[in-house]
This record gives structure tokens, sequence and C-alpha cells, in this order.
């Protein structure tokens, strides 16, 4: 794999080490960055990236910040956040935001990563006037545009009559991304938000297409009236308990931290991501009176479906395109309800839930009956309900939730998590999902994508051996009782991970990740015979971070990936990159990224691990051979308004086309420009 590559980049980069060294903060940018690397979902990045950015701007002050904001941080997990919180009780008022260094259970960088969240504040505040909040808030324009340079089949001519016989072999928009955001913040007490957007190949301003943007939302959220905590109007996120009938707010990835398992209920968030599916549009409120707290909402929302020739729809569609007669013909022509509550108890130690959640279809939902989805919902509504819980117990924490649906069928999942100290954490989980439970917006800890035809076993540690090296890892022993798809009988796998970082200095750190997982599937062998066949994915990634102290950092990683499939050869695919950013300068940032790519499948496909523009998570994947750059710059006119842009060149050696269908460019080579405006006033 042309290791002799690998080690001179590594030994320039060493010798640069050997020149330079600086201090460099924890910066939550990056944070995000490797929780894209370890599998989040880019909706849930971007919302996390949203609402962190709305912290930082207006950061939460230790002399009055209570237990239920800390718990809904999402930079810490539920311990941290109670022995904050317990921290805080017995030193009010503290003096400066470093005071959190003397938390227990909180290493540095932790500490680091969250100190830009925080300010310490006068204990009591005066309650400013409505007119005082909209004159000292925030505001804020994000504007985006994105495209393709390369021409793709679906922007290209067509003659009427190919395109009155095959009419969705042309988009009828732009080849274009575009977006628009606005948002007023006044600290955590009202967030006011306007989005619109539209992607490549949708209309845009065209003659029979007047809306302007494909998508629009809205979002209201006024905190602390009295009694009346949250009020929340427009688009909300919004979870209960463990995710078991009710989460489209974060959904953790397994590899983030083993001492994140734990979940507790969250009151309405604002949904100012452009994903157009994934939260609720309606109102929710959050009232409380002493120890009891009451989270009442209601959601009335339209959305894509694919519908039988009767009208009823067979399954959802989610990815928001509407470019093609097809696909805008089944845009918004179904609707749904949402309603339901969740009233709970807690006091220091110990939190009790009741929830229920009631939802209906303007359409009958009937998926075509296939031996994997024998149990899916069919109907037109459902409802389910559940008890959770959690408890702290000295450095043990546990948690909980045993859900119901109609039919009678219950699921349920808890955890214990033991925390000696912050140099160590133990988790466990198991999880039971019948095949006869649904629970339509249910988002829980789980292998599959659904909470139904699942049960699991999780155990993972987090610990520092030696005063440098850490490390992560986790098991994952799961089962489908069920056939699934793609899988004719029930079938059983695992999941195994481990990261080791070694930190050579406060600026320099070297990491190893290793991850396997293996699962079942469908597989022609021998030829004109179908079996189900175990098969194993091996993902090992080698990397250096350095930084230097003229604000230059540089991260060397070899990644690769093996996939075997039993009774059939082995597939290989490696990825050798180099990055360089520059944080040195108040107006400008830069970043560079070189890749080169060889995999032999897209089973064996590899990431590309580069920094992106703000607000925007693009990690493309590759397969095949090839080379892969990107540049980006930020440029800052003044604190308050900046200019961002990157470009990203993929160039392939085995082949004369990429992708296919109406995306496939003719060509072997692909670039993308992205550009971002950001202006606070």
């Amino acid at each position: 794999m042309k290791f002799w590559v690998f080690h001179i980049i590594l030994a320039v980069t060493l010798c640069a080490k050997c020149s330079f060294a600086k201090s460099q903060s924890n910066d939550w940018r990056s944070y995000l960055e490797q929780l894209a690397e370890e599998g989040m979902d880019d909706t849930t990045i971007e919302n996390m990236f949203q609402e962190l950015t709305m912290l930082e701007g207006n950061p939460m002050n230790l002399n009055r910040v209570s237990r239920e904001q800390l718990e809904q941080f999402p930079l810490i997990n539920f311990e941290q956040a109670a022995h904050i919180a317990e921290f805080l009780d017995k030193n009010r008022p503290v003096y400066t935001v470093f005071e959190l260094r003397n938390v227990s259970f909180l290493d540095f960088k932790t500490v680091e990563l969250i100190l830009p969240f925080f300010f310490a504040g006068k204990a009591e505040e005066e309650q400013p006037t409505v007119q005082e909040m909209l004159s000292r808030g925030r505001h804020e324009v994000q504007s985006r545009f994105d495209k393709t340079l390369q021409s793709r089949a679906g922007y290209g001519e067509f003659a009427d009559s190919i395109l009155q016989r095959y009419p969705n072999r042309k988009y009828r928009g732009e080849d274009f991304y575009t977006s628009m955001k606005y948002a007023f913040t006044y600290r955590d007490k009202i967030q006011f938000g306007l989005v619109g957007e539209k992607d490549p190949g949708e209309p845009f301003l065209q003659k029979n297409y007047p809306v302007g943007y494909d998508h629009y939302g809205l979002h209201l959220i006024i905190r602390e009236l009295g009694k009346l905590k949250t009020l929340a109007v427009g688009d909300y996120r919004l979870s209960f308990g463990q995710g078991l009938i009710l989460n489209n707010d974060f959904m953790i990835s397994k590899s983030w931290g083993t001492n994140t398992i734990i979940r507790r209920t969250q009151g309405p968030k604002r949904h100012f991501s452009t994903a157009e599916s994934g939260f609720f549009r309606g109102a929710a409120a959050v009232f409380q009176a002493g120890k009891i707290t009451v989270i009442p909402f209601y959601s009335n929302k339209r959305f894509d479906a694919n519908l039988s020739r009767d009208g009823e729809i067979t399954s959802f569609k989610t990815d928001g395109y509407h470019r093609t007669p097809s696909e805008i013909e089944k845009k918004n022509n179904s609707r749904e309800q949402v309603t339901g509550v969740n009233i709970n108890y807690r006091n220091e130690q110990l939190q009790l839930g009741v929830s229920g959640v009631y939802h209906a279809y303007s359409r009958m939902y009937c998926p075509v009956v296939r031996e994997y989805n024998y149990y899916s919902l069919r109907d037109s509504s459902h409802f389910n309900a559940s008890i959770d819980y959690s408890y702290r117990l000295n450095r043990l924490a546990f948690a909980g939730e045993t859900a119901v649906a109609r039919n009678g069928a219950t699921a349920t999942t808890h955890m214990i998590q033991y925390t000696p100290s912050g140099l160590f954490s133990l988790s466990a989980l198991y999880r039971h999902f019948p095949i006869s439970y649904n629970a339509m917006h249910a988002q829980a800890f789980s292998e599959g994508s659904r909470v139904q035809n699942e049960n699991g076993f999780y155990l993972g540690v987090t610990f520092s051996p030696l005063q440098k090296v850490s490390a992560t890892t986790y098991i994952d022993l799961f089962r489908f009782p069920w056939p699934k798809g793609q899988v004719d009988k029930p079938s059983a796998g695992f999941d195994f991970y481990f990261l080791g970082t070694y930190a050579m200095d406060r600026n320099s750190n070297f990491e190893l990740r290793y991850k396997i997982k293996q699962k079942e599937q469908n597989t022609d062998y021998p030829e004109n015979s179908r079996k189900v066949l175990p098969y194993n994915t091996q993902k090992i990634r080698l990397r250096y971070n350095h930084a230097l102290n003229n604000g230059w950092d540089f991260r060397t990683t070899l990644d690769a990936a093996l996939f075997r499939r039993k009774f059939f050869p082995l597939e290989k695919g490696f990825m050798l990159s180099q990055h360089a950013g520059y944080r040195g300068g108040k107006k400008i940032r830069g970043d560079l990224f070189a890749g080169y790519f060889k995999s032999d499948t897209y089973a064996t496909r590899l990431y590309s691990y580069e920094r992106n523009l703000l607000t925007t998570f693009y990690m493309p994947s590759f397969h095949g051979k090839g080379i892969r750059l990107a540049a980006s710059g930020r440029y800052a006119f003044t604190p308050r308004l900046s200019f961002s842009v990157k470009i990203g060149h993929t160039r392939y050696f085995d082949r004369e086309t990429i992708g296919s269908g109406t995306e496939r460019i003719s060509g072997n080579r692909r670039t993308d420009l992205f550009t971002y405006w950001q202006w606070q006033f």
C-alpha cells in the first residue's frame, strides 16, 4: 500500500514538531468534525452545530444556570451535568469560568472544550423588558451557494419527444444549491429564525414555480415566562426518555463516547437545519411546578410519500428532493398530525417520566407486504406510551425506558454507568425490541434504523491507563429474531470498536482506531442458489496530529478498509491523506487537503475527512482509484461579517464516467464549489 509515502509525510511533520510548539485550545468545531468521522449523521451534526453556535454567542451564566439547562447541553453527559450542578450549588458565587477545573469527574480536555459556553456573571439579574431584549439581541444572516462545475446528465438538453416518453430524465431546476437563514437571539430567552433552501435541480423563481425556495422553515422559542418555562412555535425537535416512543433530537453514534448512552427527556429545541424531515411543525410547551414538569406538544405537518394506485402510503420519501416531475408530484402529498405529553418528576437523584404519543396520517399507511415487514404498522393512526427513569447512586447511574404499542407489544431498554473518576467510565446497555413493536417517531440506541426486531447487549469502557494515554472501546452484540431486508432468516452480529490516543505533548498526539462489524446477508452461493452468509467489514486508521506556534496545524492519516464475505475473496481499500490548516490570523483562516485512494469495491469505500465550511459537513466517499484535493478559506471583513469558500476536486484513474442516471458526469473529474456568507449585527 505504498507505506513509504506515509512514512515520508509523517517524517516531515515530525521534523516540523522539533522547531515549533504552542498550546492550542480544544476547539468544539473540530470536535464536531470528529463526531462526523465517527459516523454521526449529517442532520444531527448540523443541528448540534446550530445549537452550539447559538450557545457560544449567548453563553450560560454559571451563577444562574440550572441543572436542567446543563443536562440539555450536548457536549457533556448526564453524569458530568450532575457534577457541575452539585459543584455550583456548593460554591456559588463563582468568579471565573476556570473554576470549572475544580469540578470532580471533569477532565482537562472536557473543561477546555466547554469553556466558551459559560461566563461568571451576577447571581441576580434584573428582568429586562421585551423592548430591551429586542434591542440587545443579536441578528444573524447566513447565505450559502454550492455548485458542481461539471455538467450532469439531468441538466442536459433533450428533445421534446424524449421528454414526453421519459419526463424524469431532466431536472426542472438549476444546477446549484442555495439557502438563506435569518436568526434573532437574546441569550437563551428568545430564539427566532427563518430558513429557505433549494437543492440542486429544484426550480428557483421560475415561471411555473414562483414560490422561490423549495423548502421554508420558521421557529420561535421563548423561555422563562413564570411557570411556563418554554414555549416553542413553528419547527422544533423533541425527545422523551430514552427515545423508545419519541426522539427527533440528537441521535448519538455508538463510538462518540461510552459515557453518553444515558439520555434524559429534552424540552423543545429549535429546528434551524435545512433538513426537510425529522422535526415537528406546530407548538410545544414546558410547564414546571416544583419538581413536576409537563411537556405537551402538537404537530401538523405535510410530508412526501410514495403512494400506491389506491392512494395509500407505501413508504416515506425523506430525501427532500423535488427535481423531476415524479419527485415534484410527491411533494407534500400527505399530512401527519402528532400530539403527546410527557409528565416528569425529578429530584437530585431520581427522575421518573410517563409519556404518550398519538399520530394520525391523512392516508392509510400500507407498505407492500414482504416477509421482513409482515409486522410493520398498517393503519392511518397509532399510539405509544412509556415509562422512563434514571437514578444516581454515588458513582453509579441507572436509566431505562419501557414502552408499549397499541397492539400490546412491549419494547424495553436499560443501562448502567459506573464512573469512579474522570479517568474511567464503564457503561452497559441491554435492549429488547420485538418485531411486533411499532413506534413511528422512535429513535433509540440500536444497530438497526428502527426500534424493532432487535435484541442486544452493549459494553463500553473509557479509561486512561497512563498520563498521556487514553482509550475508548466497546463491543455490541445484537440479534435480529425475524428476517430483515436482504436477510431471509433470523440473523446475528457484533460490532467492536477501539480508539487509542497517545498525547506526545499538549500539541501533538497519535491515534489508532480499529473497528470490525460482522452481520449476515443474502448471497448467491453457489450459483443459482441463495444463502444467508456472514460478512465483516474492518476499518483501521492511523493518524498523527500536530499544531505549530505560527497558527498552522497538520494531520496525517492512513485509512484502510477490509471486506470479507464467507467463501469469497478478501476486498481491500486504503486512503493516505494530508491536511494542513491555518488559524493564526484574526481575519484569515484556511485549510488544504490532499489524499490518494485505492479501493477494490464499494464495500471498501473510503471517506474524505476534510474540513468544511461552517454549517457544512460534506464527507464524500470514494471507491476505485484516484486522488482527492480540497482547499478552503475564510476571510473576516469585520468581526461580524465573513466570507468562506471551499473547492473540492476528485480525479479517478480507473473510469471515464462518474455517477449514474441523472447524476452521471461524462469524464473522470468532479469539482465542487461551496460558498458561505455570515453577517451578525
